[in-house]
């Protein structure tokens, strides 16, 4: 005998999929609400007054792009945005590098690995003012790697990254990257581990040295990691302040000016609202750049596969 059912009696039993998962969706509804008033609300009105003239208070005064006008041709922003750029790239390189590396070497199932794990991400549990300010001690020409170098005989030797205008933003780089890299070889060990065994195990019966299975096998198959770690390296390069004021200040001179103590400089001490929210604004572009790329490599490809 043939049962046959009806097709609306199925869909009344069906369950509404406004009431699914009722209670996490009421929990939420705070987050939500502050990504809406908190985020969303402040970027629009940080945008909305960096058309107008605002200085110590905000004002609907509207100027039109002259504060951008006045951003970029400001020699401050341009110095700040040269820094920015030299220390992104040689970051995100470095950042990436080493930390592949060291997860690299520790996926080889070292001694003590748990030690020299916690060892490399201890840094990054410190906060950036901390690290800044070791690191200015350390580079300091007085009682650092200068003083102690010379102290072994080396009297010529000559180490002082923090005061010379040429070399100050890859000071400020040494330090980054000591503080950086051992979040990112975290997340290549869980990267790596999750790649299968069998893998290296027919790259061994092919043949197949450990550097190019790296390169050629397992890298590609990373991709996921690398892009995350990608875009995290890149939201703390844009962000960068803390490391700057605590070892530099932004000096000698201007030469360690970063836009994120431009924007501090002139809502805050010159202040200049409209032309701190410009300044805002125009780092919003940048995360904004590198989202979307993000954005289309993780979701984009995703659909299409």
């Amino acid at each position: 005998m043939t049962v046959t059912s009806d097709p609306a009696s199925r869909v009344a039993k069906r369950p509404n999929r406004l009431f699914k998962n009722l209670m996490a969706k009421l929990a939420s509804i705070p987050m939500i609400l502050t990504a809406l008033v908190v985020f969303v609300g402040g970027t629009t009105w940080t945008i909305v007054y960096s058309f107008t003239g605002s200085r110590m208070l905000p004002k609907t005064n509207w100027v039109g792009l002259d504060q951008y006008e006045r951003l970029w041709s400001s020699d401050r922003w341009i110095i700040s945005i040269k820094n920015l750029g030299i220390y992104g790239s040689f970051s995100m390189i470095l950042t990436l590098v080493l930390g592949f590396c060291l997860a690299a070497c520790l996926d080889r199932k070292i001694r003590f690995e748990s030690a020299f794990r916690t060892i490399f991400l201890y840094p990054f549990a410190l906060s950036f003012v901390v690290t800044g300010l070791a690191w200015q001690w350390i580079l300091n020409p007085e009682f650092g790697v200068q003083s102690v170098v010379r102290g072994w005989g080396w009297e010529t030797f000559t180490f002082n990254p923090l005061n010379d205008p040429d070399t100050v933003i890859f000071g400020i780089l040494i330090a980054g990257l000591w503080q950086g890299t051992g979040l990112i070889m975290c997340i290549m060990l869980a990267g790596l581990r999750g790649i299968d065994e069998d893998i290296w195990k027919a790259a061994k019966v092919d043949g197949i040295g450990t550097i190019k299975t790296y390169v050629v096998v397992i890298i590609p198959m990373m991709r996921p990691v690398f892009i995350t770690s990608l875009v995290l390296i890149a939201a703390g390069i844009i962000k960068l302040y803390d490391l700057v004021v605590a070892q530099t200040g932004g000096g000698p001179g201007l030469a360690s000016e970063v836009p994120a103590k431009y924007v501090i400089e002139y809502m805050f001490r010159a202040q200049n609202l409209g032309q701190g929210f410009a300044a805002s604004t125009m780092m919003l572009c940048s995360v904004v750049i590198i989202l979307i790329p993000w954005a289309y490599l993780e979701f984009g490809g995703r659909k299409r596969g």
